[in-house]
């Protein structure tokens, strides 16, 4: 079983999945509108350009998808965070860096007594993020 987290955004999900691409290092996998989509009828035609579907992989693995939400299919997110394990604190600083900026902080990457490096934000489409680079195990 694998769990892979699916974004939900406000009319954002395709810009937010460049910045992805920038900021993690992977790449779009699958990306489709409304207006291509067999739902097309079915949906406002202002959110014809809107993303119906997008998939975001590393290394040949989907690590998470998402789609921009319209009217009352869009909700905000909350009560999860999508955590990036690392265990080079140098590439938690990257990431942490690029992914945050123009987010919101709620605590600015550090050591803590479980890990080299922390973090936990908001990106700048809404999307909360934890940044984790555990400690060796003893």
């Amino acid at each position: 079983m694998q769990l892979r987290p699916h974004l939900n955004f406000n009319g954002q999900c395709e810009a937010a999945f460049k910045f992805y691409e920038k900021c993690l290092g992977g790449k779009i996998s699958f990306i489709m509108t409304y207006g291509d989509s067999p739902a097309a009828a079915h949906v406002p035609s202002e959110y014809h350009e809107k993303i119906i579907h997008a998939s975001f992989s590393k290394d040949g693995d989907t690590l998470f998808s998402g789609a921009d939400g319209w009217g009352e299919h869009y909700h905000k997110p909350q009560g999860f965070a999508v955590t990036i394990e690392t265990p080079d604190p140098a590439e938690a600083d990257r990431i942490y860096k690029c992914l945050s900026d123009k987010g919101a902080i709620r605590m600015a990457i550090q050591e803590t007594f479980w890990a080299r490096r922390f973090a936990m934000f908001t990106d700048q489409f809404g999307t909360p993020w934890m940044i984790n680079c555990g400690k060796p195990q003893t």
